[in-house]
Parts: C-alpha cells; structure tokens; sequence
C-alpha cells in the first residue's frame, strides 16, 4: 500500500521561488508541497541580485507549513534532496552567517569586464580555451567571474579570505550549511552537477583545479567541498523542521529535471522551457567536449557510481521574450493570452524575433548581440510579432539540437519537456514542427523537484527508489508530433539564421585605455600613482592640442 511507503523531501530553490514538496518513494504524484516567492533587485542595468537570507527564511517557511498539512505523516520523511538555480553566487561570514553581499543570480551580466581580463591572460584571447579542463567557455554565466568580482570590488571580502573565514557557495551550499547547524558546525559542501558550473572544478577529475584558481586568484579555503549527487551530507539541525531528517541529495536545477523525466540512458534528453531554456543531452559515462557551442558538465553522480555526463545549450531568453511583450511593448495583457493572439493568424507573416536583449547564448556565446525584429511590412501586426517569439524559442532550441546532433551524430528520436511555458500548447507544437522532432510534454510543470526527491533515495543507507524497477510508474505526458516536412522547416530555419546574423555586433564595447583593475594594481606598487598621475597629465596635454588644432 502506497500509505506504508517511505517519504523523501525535496527543497527547490529557483530564480523565481522556493518550494518544499514531498513525494511517497516510487511515485512521481506530490503529497504536500508549499512554494513562496522570491524577490529579485536590480541596483543596475544587467544587474539581478536577490538576498541569501530571504531565500534561507523562504525555506523555513515552506518546510513549516508542508510539516503542517502533512501533521503526523511527515514522521514518514527519510530523507531530504536539494535542487537550486545554479552558478548564482552567495559569500558570507562563517562566523556570523551573515552574508557579504546579495546573491549575484546565474543571469547577471556586470561581470563582463572580468571576461574581458581572462580572455586577455589566454591564447589568442580563445573564450573556449578552458574547455578541456572544465567543459565551459569563458563567459559572465559562471560562478568563477562572480566571486572574482566581488573579490575585486570588496576590500571586506579579500580581507575575510585572507582571514579564512570567508565561504563562498552556490544556492545548494548556503541552504545546506544553515540546515545543518550555519554558525554551529553548518556542513559546507556541495555536488558535482554545481561545483561543474563554476569554472573551477576539473571536469576530469572532479576536484577543483589549482590551474584555474590562479587564473581566478581565488582561495580554496573559501570553496565547499565537492561531494557526489547522492550521499548523506549531514542532518537537519535544531531551529528547522524536521530536525534529524538526513540530507542526502543535491542536484543542480536542470539536472534535476534530466533525472525526473527519466532522462538516465545516454541520447535522451530534456528541455525546460521558463524564462530561458536548459536542454541537457545524456552522453553517458563519456565526456564530450563539444565544437559547436555547448558546454559539458555533469548530470549527475549517485554516490561510489561513476559521473554521468551531460551536454547543455541554454537559450537566454524564451519566456523573458513574453514579459517584455507584456511589459515594454503593451502588445499583450497578460501573458496568458500568448497562445490565443498568436493562434489568430497562421504564421508569423514572415517575421522573425530573436530576443538577444543579453547577448546569445549556446551554440553562439556572442555577447555583444542585441535583439531585432526582421521581416516587418505594412501588414505586420502584434499577433505576427506575438507568434514570432514564440518561434524564437523553438528555432534557439533547434540551434542547440542541430549542434548536438553535430558533436554526438545522433539525431534525437524525442525531446522531453516542461517547465511554466511548456504549457502552452500552440509553442509544442510549434516546436515539433520546427525542430522535426516529437515533444513529449509531462504533465507535471516542473521535474526538478521529483528529481531531487529520487537523487536523495539513492543514497546509501537510505536507499527508498529503486531505478531499476520494472512496472515503475510512468510519467503522464502529452505527445507532440512534427506536421511539417523537411523542406518547410529548413527553409524557414535558414531565415532564422539570417536574422540571428542581423543580430551580432550590436553591443560593442569601448576600448578603455586602462582598466580599473590596472590602475588599482598600479596603485599598488612603490612610484605607481607618480606614474597613474603622469599618464593623465599626458592624455590632457593631447587633448589640449588636438583642441587647438
């Protein structure tokens, strides 16, 4: 009787929310879930800060009240998996708990100029030259450029590193380190799948690479430990519900979502569609380092188990596109009706939206593009331009199909889906026909939290979901199939990629003639402002000529 099974936990902490959902082991169904929002600051343009304490009480809260709804039953909790937005970065105080900064969230972009530094300090200034240790090319996306930020504009940081008592973590690691104690002995770790979206952990290895730390600058005694996917990390501690309950699952976010569709066989793979989309392809055991455009990491790894291995294509902006129609444009209401107004014309009158308002992501990594709109005539309306975003999602993920397809040499048989804008049914179907792939579309909006709740029954000792089960239960989904031909997809693909060209180039940046970092570095040194002052003396003197000229 399912009454009889054991429980297991799963703490989510997104971009846009923190829920606690518990599962009975074997069974996808949630018994009891709680989900609260999360706010998220803006101090600057391209700037997306949230605060590491509202997210810690948020888990609190949503803990208190499943325990609540579930009264007696949560008795039946055995374990507690973690599954959380990566390479948003959090550095606090071990000795207070009190955190340095706001959390810099996954997609803030002020680390651009850090980019700038690490791409001058590699060959050729190649962003992909790192590749082969850590699977990822050098961009602002990554955890690694954060922390080098902050220990560049924060003199309390660097002085709490080099006093040792300064941890970073991603968002798995601080909820981790306040439930097992914070100040009080807080156990400070966390799993491959996040330590391999920082840029420092060796993707060989998977330990943290002492190469990359020097290029970094960055002090591993500020880092967690590395632990596997599963395993018992340490216990709930007093002042949390469910004190004692073991924690023995952390899962980056997408990954998480990989291992609730089921996705554990290499060439299956999953795409969650939100406010961008994460499509992650099982390669198995093998690492593939790709050369079009994706990143490796790790999918998962369950205990003494090998890692298994991931490719990943992130598309920056699918359901962001929708807001801004909303927002900026006023083209819609509410983005409810997306599907409705897009539906009333047939297609997009050959209009093509590719929504790089950050820059491109997989497979382009361009970040000085900027979102255009191609294709407009006198008969365009809002509901061409509505259909269009929406096909801006679904052609960005053929763009990371397509180079999979080119790194691996298998074309996917079917695409897994969900995530808040996969239920709108119109964009499936639009996927299907223009990737010509079928999508299966689960019934359950977001696979992340199940699959943190299975990440945690594997762990020894807790045991309590057997992935080998046969007649183990099937995920309900709907099925999407492709009603274009080959023809009518590629050629409308190919006008996708002419639009994505009309796109790069926009941002450039302006060439300083002395970064602020080598002027703090010039500061530094005996003579250094002596030389800093004769420099500005000489910029003057030109422009006071050029002047007179």
């Amino acid at each position: 009787m399912s009454e009889n099974k054991r429980l297991i936990g799963a703490i989510s902490a997104g971009t846009q929310s923190v829920k606690f959902s518990v599962f009975r082991s074997l069974e996808s169904k949630v018994i009891a879930e709680h989900a609260v929002k999360i706010s998220s600051y803006s101090p600057q343009e391209g700037w997306i800060e949230q605060d590491p304490i509202e997210i810690i009480s948020a888990v609190k809260v949503c803990m208190e009240k499943v325990v609540e709804k579930l009264g007696a039953l949560s008795k039946k909790i055995v374990a507690i998996g973690v599954t959380n937005q990566r390479e948003t970065t959090i550095v606090w105080d071990k000795t207070t708990g009190a955190a340095y900064y706001n959390a810099i969230v996954w997609s803030d972009i002020r680390t651009d100029s850090t980019v700038d530094i690490i791409l001058s300090k590699v060959p050729e200034g190649n962003p992909h030259h790192f590749k082969q240790v850590c699977g990822l090319p050098i961009s602002p996306y990554f955890s690694a450029f954060k922390i080098k930020w902050l220990l560049h504009y924060s003199k309390d940081i660097r002085q709490a590193v080099r006093q040792e008592k300064c941890l970073f973590g991603t968002v798995d690691t601080w909820i981790i380190w306040n439930l097992t104690g914070g100040v009080n002995d807080g156990i400070h770790v966390t799993d491959v799948t996040n330590a391999s979206r920082t840029f420092l952990m060796n993707i060989n290895t998977l330990n943290w690479d002492a190469t990359l730390l020097h290029l970094f600058r960055i002090n591993d005694n500020m880092l967690p430990e590395i632990k596997s996917s599963a395993e018992v990390y340490g216990h709930i501690h007093d002042g949390f519900p469910l004190n004692g309950v073991p924690i023995s699952g952390i899962v980056g976010n997408q990954q998480a979502a990989l291992i609730g569709h089921n996705c554990l066989k290499e060439g299956q793979a999953k795409n969650t569609y939100r406010s961008g989309c994460f499509l992650l392809y099982n390669t198995g055991y093998s690492k593939v380092f790709s050369s079009h455009g994706l990143v490796t990491t790790v999918a998962y790894k369950f205990g003494r188990q090998p890692a298994v291995y991931a490719l990943e294509g992130s598309v920056a902006v699918a359901g962001a596109a929708i807001k801004w129609l909303k927002n900026n444009m006023g083209f819609i209401q509410d983005v409810h009706e997306t599907e409705s107004l897009a539906k009333e014309v047939f297609n997009t009158g050959d209009v093509y939206f590719v929504p790089a308002f950050k820059g491109l992501y997989a497979p382009y990594w361009r970040k000085e593009a900027r979102g255009v709109i191609c294709g407009l005539t006198a008969f365009s309306t809002k509901h061409h331009i509505v259909r269009a975003a929406l096909e801006a999602t679904c052609f960005q993920t053929r763009d990371i199909l397509e180079a999979m397809h080119k790194d691996c040499g298998i074309p996917l048989n079917k695409l897994m889906a969900d995530g808040k804008l996969s239920q709108n049914t119109l964009l499936m179907q639009l996927q299907a026909d223009i990737s010509g792939t079928p999508v299966f579309r689960s019934q359950t909006e977001d696979m992340a939290p199940l699959g943190a709740a299975i990440t945690a029954a594997q762990a020894e000792g807790i045991d309590a979901w057997d992935l080998n089960q046969e007649g183990r239960e099937v995920i309900p989904h709907d099925t999407f199939l492709p009603t274009t031909t080959e023809d009518e997809r590629d050629a409308r693909y190919s006008k996708w990629k002419m639009a994505v060209q009309r796109s790069l180039g926009w941002a450039v940046t302006k060439r300083k003639t002395m970064t602020e970092e080598r002027y703090r570095l010039l500061a530094s040194i005996p003579g250094g402002l002596f030389l800093i002052g004769s420099f500005v003396l000489l910029v003057l003197s030109e422009m006071t000529s050029k002047s007179q000229v």
